[in-house]
């Protein structure tokens, strides 16, 4: 388990050395295109170090890469702050995130597909204005207005991700708790229990419910986000969200078993046809 930069560093070298590979060059000969000493080349590549979005560029010239996606995430992951709007909005909001939230939104603005399984709230790409405000208070106790506006509207903003071109594909699998749990109250929950009807009507969202019916399962260890990003599946990670930080699997390992987990919620939850039924059934009072 790494956090967010750690997990970074090693995956974009992870890349750069399977991109250099491709192209039939050595470490030295990538450290003779771009002017720099071959043992460079090997700690960039390693993870051992930082790169710069410039050198980055350089690597990317001289192995010819010009797939303009893939460019693009492997600039965010060395830190880039100058790819498009959409994807370092919330460099505005710095002050008051976290570093780990931070390096959650920057994975989860370039990412193709998340699949998530929720236990306690309602997933934050899913929520209402009302019931992210209640959460984010309960959550953080200690904000004053100010930054409880400006984390609402943070959370609210990621939802874009939704509505990009190409969206972000979501599948979410909802423990029956997260439905059951009156956050905010009654008519907050109402309204949230229709924004759940209506985004598990776009066709980039699958939602589907795991009810308490379906009796133990392998999600009640705790909820997780699987991320996965366009042109490579070596860049895929799990999210583990922790009380005061993140933590990020990695290993071929560990993504899976997150991935077969998945699998296993799916299959033992409702599907989305009944989901819907399910969700309007809670919400008439049954």
């Amino acid at each position: 388990m790494q956090n967010g930069p750690a997990v970074r560093r090693r995956k974009l070298g992870a890349e750069l050395r399977t991109l250099r590979t491709g192209a039939g060059l050595t470490s030295g000969d990538a450290a003779r295109l771009v002017g720099w000493h071959q043992s460079k080349v090997s700690r960039i590549e390693t993870g051992a170090s930082g790169v710069k979005p410039a050198d980055v560029r350089l690597l990317l010239d001289a192995y010819e890469v010009r797939d303009g996606q893939l460019r693009e995430l492997l600039l965010m992951l060395a830190g880039s702050d100058g790819t498009g709007d959409r994807h370092r909005w919330w460099h505005a909001y710095r002050g008051v995130l976290p570093p780990a939230y931070r390096d959650f939104i920057s994975l989860e603005s370039q990412a193709s597909t998340m699949r998530t399984l929720e236990t306690t709230v309602v997933p934050g790409l899913l929520q209402t204005p009302e019931y992210a405000r209640a959460v984010t208070r309960a959550a953080v106790s200690d904000l004053d207005e100010e930054g409880l506006d400006a984390l609402v509207e943070v959370r609210l903003a990621r939802q874009d991700v939704l509505r990009a071109d190409p969206p972000l594909e979501l599948s979410a699998v909802l423990d029956e708790a997260v439905l059951r749990r009156e956050v905010g109250g009654p008519e907050v929950m109402t309204r949230q229990l229709e924004r759940l009807m209506e985004a598990a009507r776009l066709p980039q969202v699958r939602l589907q419910v795991l009810p308490f019916s379906a009796g133990a399962h392998v999600g009640l260890t705790g909820p997780f986000v699987i991320l996965s990003f366009p042109s490579t599946s070596d860049l895929d990670v799990v999210v583990l969200d922790q009380l005061t930080s993140s933590l990020y699997l990695e290993r071929k390992e560990d993504l899976m078993a997150y991935a077969e987990a998945f699998d296993t919620l799916r299959m033992h939850a409702l599907s989305p046809e009944d989901t819907l039924d399910y969700i309007a059934g809670i919400g008439d009072g049954a």
